[in-house]
């Protein structure tokens, strides 16, 4: 820390004030009387020594020792020293002096630390009760066995917080932990030797240099030995302490192998670690080592981290030094140089504070060290003068002495020739490790390989380095960007309103009323007489009666009074009673006299004899009308599906998914700012919609808004953690960006949950009714009754398709066969990913015949529905990381998935040749055939088409989209004059999912084939679903005027007009049947 110069001279810090307030419990070799002294160190140094305490046989003695810490807020190696220090307090029996004795000889008796780090926190004050740790043979051992401690109370304060806010804000506490190297090289079981083993990684300490933390001792022992499962963790520099006083309360971390952040955490590595950990030897340090880091420090740990994610820890045997007089460091050999490599990039991920678990150690060459962490020395020096010190501190304790001479002829004894080959020297490592030119192998390096050694290691720091925003911040910030819209009008209690409401009341009461007249004298009027005036009289005084006999009308006139109410203050603005008598008297005569207009106008409305024409519904549903725009999206019909899209807004403004499916047309056709605009109005329609959300996000990572772009796509990984979809889409953002440490972290997190069982949907559907392709729209009761075409439907046979039964379950196209996942740079670009993949080193394949792989890949699943919603610039992204984690190479659902996205950008040779390629990998794939003749279709190549079509039907399995195939298949019969054919195909679509176009192509074969009746049936199907298609009513006029019904002719031959029928060929032949037939045109 500082020197002890320091210490008293330095004045512009304030000291830390350590007191020691009671002293409980102590036993000395004369039992309760007990003469004792207090020593006080920090860093190796003593602080202060008290004065002789006497407890006279009391339990309790209040000591009051003071003793003081300067620690320089300004100096970080000081505050580092602070958090990675105890301060030790050793408690020594004062013994009696003997005859002739000059000097109090002292005794050890017990040993308690207490950790400082708080301070750094911004603590000022800490109090505590520590526990005496006896030594070996003080008498205080037998405390323990009676269950008693002596304690220690400990009071630290400082006058002001030695770390001030800004400066707490921007600091942080790195704490290491090491645990123990499990599966260690079988040599080191056989060796008698003893040996010490050391581990070190560079840590930043300032911004200028770094700092080699070291861990030293570690100690090589049985499976079977009571400490190898002591996971209690130790100081790793505990200074002075020994014993059990150099441990910490907390334990090494156990977490299940797959939460574990390290190299062997597959279902492959469990069977070897359980072995390894179990039944095997391992070295242990269980050591802890704190490292404190202001805002500068941090910055550059950062920035390291983002140039090269991986960082060294070193492992290597040392024999035990010598102790006596005469010897050298010289006489320490270093053996097994090993090193792993720790992936620190995780520590950049947004929230993350944590790394753990086992690290694979394999030899160490300097090679290995400059590709991977592009450093040029490794830390055997700093390690090998770390343990030397740590060795020469242990044997001058104090209570190491006890040795002696018999200690160096002990050590001399256990220095037999080694079983291996002989371990190199310090000075022959160092010469080695110059020697750069040569990539020697390191013999005893390459032991580590072959036994698989692994190493448990934990990383965690106080505060996230990228803090992650809260679900509640991401949240509002969207909300501010697009304000959520109420999902009820607010009401308005205006004047109008009142009247209204009394209106309402009237006509309630009216109603009331006539029931109650009906069941008294409704028999009177079954015989239709003329009735009395006389009877109708007594029939009004009865009802009357029974009405305030029963309590009805007192009833009734409640139920009028807040409506009344209502209308005095909305409309005649009363609220205060009145002073003035006559004026009361006025004011209600005006108010009787329009209650009883207003009455009246009521009871005009519910007694009015006219029956008002009830609102038809719809004969199409929402799902129906979505199902229509998509047809007329697939046949280029873009301002035909507008308008189907723009009718399910109009009939349901509130519904989010209405304004999504238009924002996915929108974005189809590239009009970006409409697109925007509807997923603006799906979000503040239902702030949690995360389609929308995503899709909002792509939209402004096309128009580089890239912050608002990252704010959406992480709200919606918050609004749904547990999408596969929400996480791909994150982490393609970032790849895009780019930034591959937060893309890594994002796909890492992809990748788990598709590994998971799946217990839930993995995306949100859109919650409307749903349209089932193979059953047709959804059955409604007043449709369960026979169309004019149903029985067609029923009797018709497909003879073309030998009864073939459409399969309603869909394909699902697999993805990659094996999930290989990414750990290093590879995740940046698709091109770098191709690139890094090719070196072992940048790969980890997760991969095995026991580890379970997802149905698909995380990169197809985001593929599928970016295709759904046409964001073709993302699924390009996609695509190309789908192509570079295929173990095997490209799927059959890759090169499909690619001739899908060509197919959207009109790229119609590529995906040509994208879908021969999947046919040659899976030549019955009817989903390749399908889109083959969607190719030749739009390419006019009707022959071509028509054998594709043909072949994707002809398959037991249905394509993804058969109702487009059908469709255009039978648009080439009708071409080709296979009226019959053609006829049979369009039912088969009408039979999966009806629409205007099925039907009417229904009709025009029927036509075709002069059976007029089933194709007036069809046509009358097809306008019941879309009666704004002009071909449907220009074939109606062709079917009135062959069955001569010149009213008919003439209104549909209008329509077609009106609708712009724009079809040249088949306005000529209605024109030559109109003059064949002398009517159908009204200019006639």
């Amino acid at each position: 820390m500082t020197s002890d110069a320091d210490v008293v001279h330095n004045r512009n810090a304030d000291p830390i004030c350590i007191k020691v307030l009671k002293a409980k419990n102590l036993r000395g070799s004369r039992g309760e009387n007990v003469a004792f002294v207090i020593k006080v160190e920090f860093a190796d140094r003593l602080l202060s020594e008290s004065s002789k305490f006497d407890t006279n046989g009391d339990s309790q003695l209040d000591c009051n020792f003071t003793s003081f810490l300067n620690c320089p807020s300004d100096d970080v190696v000081a505050l580092d020293e602070l958090a990675n220090k105890p301060l030790v307090f050793t408690v020594s029996e004062v013994l009696q002096k003997e005859k002739k004795q000059k000097e109090e000889k002292t005794s050890l008796l017990g040993q308690c630390c207490l950790d400082l780090s708080p301070f750094l926190r911004g603590t000022t004050h800490i109090k505590q009760t520590l526990t005496l740790c006896p030594f070996s043979g003080s008498p205080l051992e037998n405390l323990f066995q009676e269950n008693q401690k002596a304690e220690l109370d400990v009071n630290v304060t400082l006058n002001q917080p030695l770390v001030t806010d800004a400066h707490f804000k921007g600091s942080n506490i790195l704490t290491i932990s090491l645990g123990s190297l499990y599966s260690p090289p079988e040599s080191w079981t056989t060796m008698s030797q003893s040996y010490h083993y050391g581990a070190s990684l560079p840590i930043p300490i300032t911004p200028e240099r770094e700092n080699s933390v070291v861990f030293t001792n570690g100690l090589l022992k049985p499976a079977q030995d009571k400490d190898a499962n002591n996971k209690q963790k130790k100081w790793a520099n505990p200074g002075t302490a020994s014993g059990n006083a150099a441990y910490l309360p907390t334990s090494i971390f156990s977490i299940p192998i797959e939460e574990e952040d390290g190299d062997l955490k597959g279902k492959e590595d469990v069977d070897h670690r359980n072995i390894a950990e179990n039944d095997r030897h391992r070295v242990i340090w269980n050591m802890e080592r704190r490292c404190f880091l202001d805002s500068s420090t941090i910055k550059v740990f950062q920035e390291s981290i983002a140039k090269c994610r991986y960082w060294p820890l070193e492992i290597m045997r040392m024999s035990q030094p010598a102790v006596g007089k005469g010897k050298k460091d010289e006489d320490v050999s270093v053996g097994f140089h090993g090193i792993t490599f720790l992936n620190l990039a995780p520590l950049l991920y947004p929230g993350v504070q944590t790394i753990r678990g086992a690290f694979k150690v394999i030899g160490y060459s300097d090679h290995l060290l400059a590709e991977k962490t592009k450093r040029k020395a490794g830390l055997l020096d700093e390690t090998v003068k770390a343990t030397q010190s740590s060795m020469n501190r242990l044997a001058n304790s104090p209570v190491q002495k006890k040795g002696g001479k018999d200690g160096d002829k002990r050590d001399k004894k256990q220095r037999p020739s080694s079983a291996i080959p002989p371990s190199f020297d310090l000075e022959a490592a160092k010469s080695e490790a110059d020697s750069e030119s040569q990539a020697s192998i390191n013999v005893e390096g390459q032991q580590y390989n072959e036994a698989k050694s692994y190493i448990m290691v934990e990383l965690s720091l106080d505060k996230p380095l990228v803090p992650k925003r809260p679900a509640e911040l991401l949240a509002k910030r969207v909300a501010e960007l697009i304000p959520p819209r109420p999902m009820f009008a607010k009401r308005t209690d205006g004047a109008q309103k009142a009247v209204e409401d009394f209106h309402f009341q009237v006509a309630s009461v009216a109603n009331l009323i006539l029931e109650e007249f009906r069941e008294h004298f409704g028999d009177q009027f079954k015989d239709n007489e003329p009735q009395s005036s006389e009877d109708m009289e007594a029939r009004r005084q009865k009802l009357v009666y029974e009405l305030n006999s029963s309590g009805k009308y007192f009833a009734f006139k409640e139920q009028l009074k807040h409506s009344v109410v209502k209308i005095v203050r909305e409309k005649y603005l009363r609220t205060t009673g009145f002073e003035d008598r006559q004026e009361l008297q006025t004011f209600l005569s005006e108010l009787y006299v329009y209650l009883i207009d207003q009455m009246h106008v009521s009871l005009g409305h519910v007694m009015a004899h006219e029956d008002q024409p009830p609102v038809p519904k719809p004969l199409t549903d929402n799902a129906q009308l979505k199902h229509f725009a998509q047809e007329a999206e697939v046949n280029q019909n873009f301002q035909l599906a507008a308008t189907f899209y723009k009718e399910r807004i109009a009939r349901d403004k509130t519904d989010a998914n209405s304004w999504f499916d238009f924002g996915t047309f929108n974005l189809y056709i590239h009009d970006i700012p409409k697109a925007e605009e509807c997923f603006k109005e799906c979000i503040s329609l239902n702030p949690s919609h995360l389609q929308g959300l995503m899709l909002y996000g792509v939209v402004c990572m096309m128009t580089e808004r890239y912050d608002l772009a990252e704010t959406f796509f992480e709200s919606a990984t918050c609004v749904e953690p547990k999408s596969v979809l929400a996480w791909t889409m994150l982490g393609l953002f970032y790849d895009a960006v780019p930034n591959e440490i937060s893309a890594e972290m994002a796909f890492i997190e992809a990748q788990k949950l598709n590994l998971m069982p799946e217990v839930e949907p993995k995306e949100e559907e859109p919650q409307e009714e749903s349209f089932d392709e193979d059953k047709g729209k959804t059955p409604d009761p007043q449709e369960e009754k026979s169309s004019p075409m149903s029985e067609v439907l029923k009797t018709e046979s497909v003879k073309t398709f030998e009864d073939k039964t459409p399969d309603p379950t869909k394909t699902s196209v697999t993805g990659a066969d094996k999930l290989v996942a990414d750990d290093g740079n590879e995740l940046g670009s698709a091109v770098k990913v191709c690139v890094l993949s090719s070196t072992a080193e940048n790969v980890i394949e997760i991969e095995s015949s026991t580890t379970p792989q997802p149905p698909e890949s995380i990169y197809m699943q985001a593929v599928e529905w970016l295709l759904e919603v046409k964001a073709t610039s993302f699924t390009e992204r996609a695509l190309g990381h789908e192509l570079v984690t295929c173990p095997n190479g490209p799927t059959p659902a890759y090169y499909i998935a690619l001739a899908q996205l060509r197919l959207q950008k009109g790229e119609y040779n590529l995906a040509e040749e994208s879908l021969n390629e999947a046919l040659q990998l899976d030549f019955q794939s009817p989903d390749a055939w399908s889109l083959m003749g969607h190719v030749k279709y739009m390419t006019n190549d009707f022959n071509g088409a028509r054998d594709c079509y043909e072949r994707t039907v002809s398959f037991i399995e249905d394509a993804r989209d058969m109702h487009s195939t059908y469709l255009r298949l039978a648009s080439i019969y009708l071409q080709e004059n296979k009226y019959e054919t053609a006829k049979r195909t369009f039912l088969l679509a009408c039979k999966r999912s009806p629409s205007c176009v099925s039907w009417l192509g229904v009709g025009i074969a029927c036509y075709r084939l002069n059976e007029l009746t089933e194709a007036e049936d069809a046509l009358s199907e097809a306008n019941i679903l879309n009666n704004n298609d002009p071909e449907v009513w220009a074939y109606l006029s062709l079917i009135c005027l062959k069955t001569k019904r010149q009213l008919e002719a003439e209104q549909a031959y209008k329509y077609a007009i009106k609708l712009s029928l724009d079809d040249p060929a088949l306005l000529a032949e209605i024109h030559r049947e109109q003059v064949i037939h002398g009517f159908g045109n009204p200019a006639f």
